[in-house]
Formats: C-alpha cells, sequence, structure tokens
C-alpha cells in the first residue's frame, strides 16, 4: 500500500508540475503573442472600436484619419485618406479585411489605441484610458505632388517611372512619387466587396508596362541603372584602388573585349553610329563613355566591384521603415557574370550598369546620398516624431548611419567628376541646368532590349545640389522608352524642375 501511495504522489507531483510550467508558459512566455491574438475576445472585440491616430506630413497635413463610420456598419470608424493617391505608396491602408500596410502597417502600434502614460499625480492615481497617437512623416506635399507631376510629363505614351528625394545628411525621405500608383480609400471601405475588388485591379492586375500600382515602382522593381552605376564603379576606383586613378583609355569608337568575339561601341551598336571617347577617368565620366569604362571595371576586377556596390547598399534589403514592397538591388557575386545575353565578360557590361546589374530609384538616391554626404550613407527613413493625445513628443526618429560607402576624399572627388557632367561641354547632362544650382548629376541610359540594343530603353538621373553643400539627393527612373531617347532628355527635365523646387520651396513650405 506504501508503495502505491508513494507511485500516486509522484504523479500528482509530475501533474502539478506540469500545469505549473503551462501556467508559466501561458502567463510569460506566450503572454504578448495571446494578449495580441485577433483570436483573443477583448481583440476581436476592440477591432470593431477601431479609431487609429492621424498620419501627418512635415508640415502638418493629415494624410491619414479616422472619421466615424457610416450608420450599419460594424465598425465605429472608418480609415480616409485627404489625399488620394499622392501618398498611398507610401502610407499604406488600413483595411478591415487586407489588414495594414505602409506606414500603417509599420508604426501600428503607436496609430492604435494604447494605455497612456501618466503625466501627472491625478493620472498615477486614476490612468488615462487607451488613446491612439499621431504620426508625422519626413515627406514634403509641395515636393510629393511636384514629382507626382512631372512623371505624368514624360514625353512617350508609357509614362511609368519613379522619383526619391532624399536629405543626404539624415536619410530623410522628402519626397518618394511612382507611377503608376493607387487610391487607398477603396481599401479602407466597410464594404469587403469594394475593398476585395480594390485590391484586385491594385495587385494584381499589371498595367500595359507590366508594374503594379500597389507595388511602389521607387523600391519594389529593380531594373538596369545604366551609366549612373559608373558613379559606384569611379567610387571603386577612388575609395578601394587608388592605383588606377591613372587609368587611361585611348580615344576609340569601340573596343574589343577579351573572351569576346563580340565588339562594345559607345551609345551604338556598331562602329558606324559610335562616337568616339577615352582618356583618363575625368575624361571619360563626362560624356559616360562605355568602352572606356568596360576596360576599367576589368582593371577593377569583379571583387573589387562586388565590394564597392555592398558599401552602396547593393544586395541588401534598403532599411526604410516600411514593411513591404522593398526590394533589394543586385551586383553579381564575383565570378558569377553572366555570359549569356550580351557574351562574355559579363564583368566589362556591368561595370557600367547592364547586363547583370539591377536597382531600384531608392537604391540609386542612396548612392547619389552617400556621394553629397562625404561618403556616409545614412539609414533611409520616412518617420519624423510620434506625439500622444495631448500633443507631446512619446518618440523621435534618431538618424543614423547605415554604411560607410567611401572615405571623404574619395567622395570628394567623385562629386567634381559628376559636376563636371553637367558643365562640361561634352557632359552628357550639359545645358539642361541653370548654373545656380550647382548641380553633382549622373545620367544614366539603359539599352535592356534584345536582340535589338536600341529597344527599351531605361533612362535615369541620379545627383544632388549645391555641390559644395548638399542639401537633396535625387534619382529618378523612366523605364521602357521608346529608342533615341536618354537620360539627359528624359530624366533631365524631371530632375531639374525637382532640384529646383527642393532648394527654392514656395512660401509657406
Amino acid at each position: 500500500m506504501g508503495r502505491r501511495i508513494r507511485w500516486l504522489g509522484l504523479a500528482l507531483s509530475l501533474c502539478f508540475l506540469l500545469v505549473l510550467a503551462q501556467l508559466v508558459n501561458i502567463q510569460v512566455r506566450q503572454a504578448q503573442a495571446l494578449d495580441n491574438s485577433p483570436q483573443n475576445p477583448r481583440i476581436a472585440a476592440t477591432r470593431f472600436d477601431n479609431l487609429r491616430g492621424d498620419i501627418l506630413a512635415a508640415n502638418g497635413e493629415v494624410l491619414a484619419r479616422s472619421v466615424p463610420a457610416p450608420r450599419g456598419s460594424a465598425f465605429r470608424y472608418v480609415r480616409q485618406y485627404p489625399t488620394g493617391s499622392l501618398f498611398s505608396q507610401i502610407v499604406g491602408y488600413d483595411s478591415p479585411f487586407y489588414g495594414t500596410d505602409g506606414v500603417e502597417g509599420e508604426y501600428n502600434k503607436w496609430l492604435v489605441a494604447h494605455p497612456q502614460s501618466p503625466q501627472n499625480l491625478g493620472q498615477i492615481l486614476t490612468p488615462p484610458r487607451p488613446a491612439p497617437d499621431s504620426v508625422t512623416l519626413t515627406v514634403e506635399p509641395y515636393l510629393q505632388a511636384l514629382a507626382q507631376h512631372e512623371l505624368s510629363t514624360i514625353p512617350s505614351a508609357d509614362k511609368d517611372g519613379a522619383i526619391v528625394v532624399l536629405d543626404p545628411k539624415t536619410g530623410a525621405v522628402l519626397a518618394m512619387a511612382s507611377s503608376p500608383t493607387f487610391t487607398p480609400n477603396p481599401l479602407a471601405s466597410p464594404d469587403v466587396n469594394v475593398e476585395k475588388a480594390a485590391h484586385h485591379a491594385d495587385f494584381t492586375v499589371p498595367d500595359h508596362e507590366g508594374f503594379y500600382a500597389g507595388a511602389p515602382l521607387a523600391t519594389y522593381d529593380p531594373e538596369p541603372p545604366g551609366s549612373t552605376f559608373k558613379v559606384v564603379t569611379t567610387a571603386a576606383v577612388y575609395n578601394l584602388k587608388p592605383s588606377l586613378e591613372g587609368f587611361t583609355y585611348p580615344v576609340s569608337k569601340c573596343t574589343k573585349l577579351p573572351d569576346s568575339t563580340k565588339q562594345l561601341c559607345n551609345d551604338a551598336t556598331s562602329p558606324a553610329g559610335a562616337t568616339p571617347c577615352g582618356g583618363t577617368i575625368p575624361e571619360m565620366l563626362p560624356p559616360s563613355c562605355d568602352p572606356g569604362y568596360a576596360n576599367l571595371g576589368l582593371a577593377l576586377g569583379g571583387a573589387t566591384l562586388w565590394r564597392q556596390a555592398e558599401l552602396f547598399g547593393y544586395n541588401q534589403r534598403p532599411p526604410i521603415d516600411l514593411p513591404s514592397y522593398v526590394s533589394p538591388s543586385t551586383f553579381p557575386a564575383p565570378g558569377t557574370f553572366s555570359a549569356t545575353k550580351l557574351g562574355p565578360p559579363g564583368l566589362a557590361y556591368s561595370a557600367f550598369g547592364q547586363q547583370d546589374d539591377k536597382a531600384t530609384a531608392l537604391q540609386q538616391a542612396m548612392v547619389a546620398a552617400a556621394v553629397a554626404n562625404g561618403g556616409t550613407l545614412m539609414t533611409p527613413h520616412v518617420l519624423s516624431v510620434v506625439r500622444n493625445a495631448q500633443g507631446q513628443v512619446v518618440d523621435r526618429y534618431r538618424p543614423s548611419v547605415y554604411k560607410h560607402s567611401m572615405t571623404p576624399a574619395a567622395a570628394a572627388e567623385v562629386t567634381r567628376l559628376m559636376e563636371s557632367v553637367a558643365t562640361a561641354p561634352d557632359g552628357t547632362a550639359y545645358g539642361i541646368f541653370p548654373p545656380s544650382l550647382r548641380v553633382a548629376v549622373k545620367t544614366g541610359t539603359a539599352q535592356t532590349g534584345l536582340p535589338d540594343l536600341s529597344a527599351d530603353i531605361h533612362d535615369w538621373m541620379i545627383g544632388f545640389a549645391p555641390a559644395t553643400h548638399p542639401e537633396v539627393a535625387v534619382c529618378v527612373m523612366v523605364p521602357f522608352q521608346p529608342s533615341g531617347t536618354y537620360g539627359a532628355t528624359t530624366a533631365g527635365p524631371i530632375m531639374r524642375a525637382v532640384l529646383t523646387a527642393a532648394l527654392h520651396p514656395p512660401p509657406g513650405q
């Protein structure tokens, strides 16, 4: 009998320990997950009491707010986006059916009602009711509106494109516009059928150029960056391999690449249409000499170019505070360059931004910003401050360094060369900008059509101003343009308008 009692006691003790372990598991380990679970009855009940905080632009303009829902709705509030499509790809949406995205999702913990910190003794004794905070962004409405308008002025029928404007000193996103874009209000509708129809149109049906309105072209779709990548190649020389600073390529129309039966001609598919170019690096960058930079890339080597590309953020998801539709830009690892498209060696073509290179507008804006900021690349961000219901600041974005992309001396050399793109008579951007802007830029014309390399032109321009003390860095990307277009002619006027507006904002902005 005593033995049986001992076994029973042991079994009961084990059961007690198991119950205790499960209690610890529920009360401690899983407490937060269970507290926030959609299956939690308390959460399910408060879902319908869905008041959220405002999302504001840098100037205080309301970009998202909650208003009382129509009578008969299961929800107490419905989300409203007063600026329509203008900021949709940054602000995102709060959808009863699809959930949140964009800033709505990234900073959801501030935007939903949550316990407020007591501000005085009375509130310590009687805590204030849970309330949402407001989130203020870094974006400037006048600049965003201008950028969106400029995309509509693209001369061809293909008007998809992207513009990113950064503060190089802090990484703040001042504007980030893409075409196509979408209107978020239907996605916030209490009518689930309206939501589903909007989501289908915006996220599953591409436009005639193959892009989706719900996926920002600025951050999601990397394309060959063309000669804007020559900034990376140039930086690799001054930053990583200064022994090549005296590199010279003999003036010629075309170059015969090693291990290849093909020849690479400057801005042409044959010697007949090519323009002679060559000389030193300061002589090759302004006219954007493709054969010269192909040979410079071969001299640098794949490992050096790959390292410099990664110092600018290639092959990594940019750390911008947006939860989705942000893609990494890619530069091939040494030894993996494709030989199936334009022919070996792929490194020669990748050195001037074609073949295996892919970049988003955000990435190339980051390249320009790193040069502008003396080689230091700041983390891109859209958050400025968070304020509680009483207007007090409860959180603030603190600028941080993302990468040390190059030395200050190297950045100064690259800046000088980028200035000459706009000031030298043979520069590809010569005559586009008034001298008063003092720009440092680089054009890009990526010829991606195969087998006809003159088709499917991706037109680019990156730059910053003023070159002596940069305030803004910009990338303009216009994909799939017709033959005969150039980064200078398509992206150049847009860049001029954006830089002018950013440096000379209208009164009151």
